[in-house]
């Protein structure tokens, strides 16, 4: 029998999550002991068994589900995509369901090979439905996969609060699932020698070493669950803030527990999802800069979190796992009292030299010193030139922003993408008052009042109902991203009213809410910034798009993939920006805006008239950034998924007149390079045109802020100036959602600048642990 430990080491193979393993339990029902789990947030258990022969090819399965649940969906081998599927619904005193098959994150469609056959024990009652079923020909399907009976593996589950389209059908169409969720399972832990027995309904035997836990139609619970640990601080989410947090935390010699919602990322934090070519040095798609743009591409990106509408990195490191790694030491206007931030944020720079001395940049990250793939740089300085800007060594020069142009710099270390996981990280778990767990999903803080008492998870090895307590005067910090904290906020009571009224609606989160008469009104999502981002797309002879970085993770040109496995360096030891450049606009409404020029060899889409040879492309993206005056909102929907309610991109007139006064500053000498040509927009269209025409989707940056504001007042922000959510006692946010407004540069060295302080101002609180 194959440990639990093997199971959690397994995990990242299969390049998806969980966050609770199977154990063994009795349906008091029928008597079968099945080995699953309950999942606590929507109370819907999942169980199967399988006979002892190892080599048969069918199992029993159950599911148990509230009335609420009006779909349920099972993934044997753990995603959507290529692994065999099973849906069930109930119809009347029924339960319909069909095995189903999806080649992308569209419906699923029938599956034909699988048998299902419901056994006597299924029901329809007032409170519960269960569907037991035999499973035949269903331990493996196209493409190789299957469940191994000797093994461990994975499962997906899938729950839906809306009905399919026709409950009559078996295969009906429906809507996305509400949520979803993993856990892990020891395949000979299921195993029972009373497998044929059951197929006749009869129970059998429960076998004398089995520990089982009784449930019931109405009522169900999974294996073991643990005594729960107390800690000084909860920090929600392992992106830069939260780790940043975590390590300074600890530091200090707090009990401290770091939370993330997913799984390893880079090699040394257990991550195993390797391209091809870098299975032989154990190196993951985040640890070479220059898989960067197969991030997009790749068709199982189990990292982005797939109930956000907009990319966002649900793995250890966060958006700094999964974003360029443009690295920029924040500008003194950044932490401004006219950019939004209390006063007592303004001298930046004790904390800005901290986070320097942790995670240098460097614009030569490859580690012979050579810049790799540099013509598309070439070219923007011979245009830039003739406009008035000056070539500077940007993090040499923070507070230099208007016509200047440079290098991009990174942060990556020794030819490998570096940021907070190989940093901070890796000091905080050194410490013996530092824990780490991963694929926990928090839904809430639970609080009475206004004092946080703890956590609530959807892993209940970590407490009674999944719950983490704090010790006594311990704290929670929210580090869960520019959608994740808003939600979290809001299912803990504290936000506007609509949203709030939106979790009350959830038949399974509103009962967790507080009471009304404790909801928190805060502007939590309200006011958000994002750059909104025009891209140029050029050709010129001198540039080697690099295949548009379409085979750098299954077939990249030989010379370098063996360059970079040798000695860490060349193109692959850098990502695809090559140069930055930024300058000042006045506006007619009196704000100075900034707008940011970032350019890379490739393309994400070319729409032109014009003849062009695609080894020749290469984009100049345009940014609006410190200074713009548009906002959005972010919210959630009836199932709890995180969006934009209002896009923050353009909807004042004066920003949108500044951007295309900087795209004609950037294209208006084309002619005066030789052979250098703009391609799209062509001259079909003018950039007013094109401006007016872009896909706003495509005009996000995911630069998200300010969905948790700083600020000095309840009435215009979320958290006040040591980062605590305002009418509450312990609780704090530390990441991108508390900076107000937009930096002029990328937020990546930002945020983290921010983490520093934030963590300091939190420990110098009196009142804390």
């Amino acid at each position: 029998m194959k440990s639990k430990r093997l199971l959690f080491s397994l995990l990242p193979f299969v390049g998806t999550a969980f966050a609770q393993v199977a154990a063994p339990y009795t349906d008091s029902g029928n008597g079968f002991v099945f080995d699953g789990i309950t999942d606590p947030t929507y109370g819907v258990t999942y169980g199967i068994v399988l006979p002892q022969a190892n080599t048969s090819t069918e199992f029993i399965g159950e599911i148990v589900a509230p009335i609420a649940a009006k779909w349920v969906g099972v993934a044997f081998g753990g995603a959507m995509i290529g692994d065999l599927l099973l849906v069930a619904w109930p119809n009347g005193n029924d339960i319909v369901a069909s095995t189903r098959w999806a080649t992308d994150y569209i419906q699923p469609t029938e599956y034909d090979g699988p048998t299902l056959t419901t056994l006597p024990s299924s029901l329809v009652n007032s409170t519960h439905w269960k569907y037991v079923y035999r499973c035949q020909n269903c331990t493996s399907w196209q493409g190789g996969g299957g469940i191994d009976p000797t093994g461990t593996g994975v499962f997906a589950w899938a729950y839906s609060s809306v009905g399919v389209d026709d409950p009559s059908d078996p295969e009906s169409t429906f809507q996305e699932h509400t949520d979803f969720g993993f856990f892990g399972i020891n395949f000979p832990d299921a195993q029972n020698s009373n497998y044929q027995n059951y197929l006749q309904g009869n129970p059998g035997t429960p076998p004398s070493s089995t520990t089982t836990t009784t449930t019931s139609t109405s009522t169900t619970t999974t294996g073991p669950t643990a005594s729960a640990t107390p800690y000084d601080y909860i920090i929600v989410g392992a992106g830069p803030g939260g780790i940043i947090a975590a390590d300074r935390l600890s530091e200090a010699g707090k009990k401290v527990l770091l939370l993330e919602r997913g799984g390893p990322s880079t090699a040394e934090t257990g991550g195993t999802y390797d391209a091809p070519w870098t299975q032989s040095a154990n190196l993951t798609k985040f640890d070479v800069p220059g898989l960067f743009e197969s991030l997009f591409t790749d068709p199982n990106d189990w990292w982005w979190c797939k109930d956000i509408t907009f990319f966002a990195g649900c793995l250890l490191g966060g958006g700094t796992s999964v974003n360029g790694a443009l690295y920029w030491y924040p500008a003194d206007s950044d932490f401004s009292t006219e950019n939004g931030w209390p006063q007592s944020w303004a001298n930046h720079q004790p904390y800005t030299s901290k986070l320097q001395q942790r995670l240098p940049s460097t614009d030569h990250p490859s580690t012979d010193g050579k810049r790799y793939l540099e013509e598309s740089a070439n070219v923007v300085v011979q245009l830039l030139s003739k406009q008035g800007y000056s070539n500077i060594t940007i993090n040499d020069n923070p507070n230099s922003k208007d016509h200047v142009y440079g290098y991009s710099a990174f942060d990556f270390i020794n030819g490998e993408r570096a940021g907070p996981v190989a940093t901070y990280f890796q000091t905080a778990k050194a410490r013996p008052n530092f824990t780490y767990k991963d694929y926990v999903l928090v839904s809430q803080v639970v609080r009475n009042g206004a004092t946080i008492t703890g956590v609530r998870t959807n892993d209940t090895s970590l407490g009674p109902n999944g719950i983490v307590p704090l010790n006594p005067n311990g704290r929670v910090i929210l580090s869960a991203g520019s959608f994740g904290t808003p939600r979290i906020l809001f299912q803990s009571g504290i936000g506007p009213t609509d949203m709030i009224q939106a979790v009350q609606a959830n038949p399974t989160a509103g009962a967790n809410l507080p009471a009304q008469s404790d909801w928190i009104n805060l502007p939590v999502g309200q006011g958000v910034s994002d750059n909104p981002s025009i891209n140029l797309v050029f050709t010129h002879p001198s540039i080697d798009a690099y295949e548009n970085w379409a085979d750098v993770w299954s077939d990249p040109r030989p010379a370098d993939a063996q360059q970079y496995l040798t000695s860490r360096s060349g193109v692959f030891a850098g990502a695809s920006p090559k140069l930055n450049f930024w300058r000042a606009y006045g506006g007619n409404d009196g704000f100075t805006r900034y707008a940011q020029g970032t350019v890379r060899p490739g393309a994400a889409s070319v729409n032109t008239s014009l003849p062009y040879n695609a080894s020749q492309i290469f984009t100049i993206t345009v940014y609006l950034s410190q200074g713009i005056q548009s906002r959005g909102r972010v919210g959630i929907t009836s199932g709890l998924n995180a969006q934009a309610i209002t896009n923050p991109w353009l909807t004042d007139t004066d920003d949108k007149t500044v951007l295309l006064q900087a795209l004609h500053d950037v294209a208006d000498n084309i002619k005066s390079i030789p052979n250098l040509t703009l391609i799209t927009p062509d001259p079909t269209m003018t950039l007013e045109q094109y401006v007016d025409a872009y896909d706003p989707s495509t005009m996000c940056s995911n630069h998200w802020v300010g969905s948790a504001k700083i600020g000095t007042s309840a009435s215009n922000a979320v958290v006040d100036q040591n980062a605590k959510v305002f009418n509450t006692n312990n609780l704090f946010v530390v990441d991108a959602s508390i900076i107000p407004a937009l930096p002029i540069g990328n937020p990546h060295g930002q945020l983290m600048s921010a983490a520093e302080q934030a963590a300091a101002k939190i420990l110098a609180l009196a009142g804390g642990p």
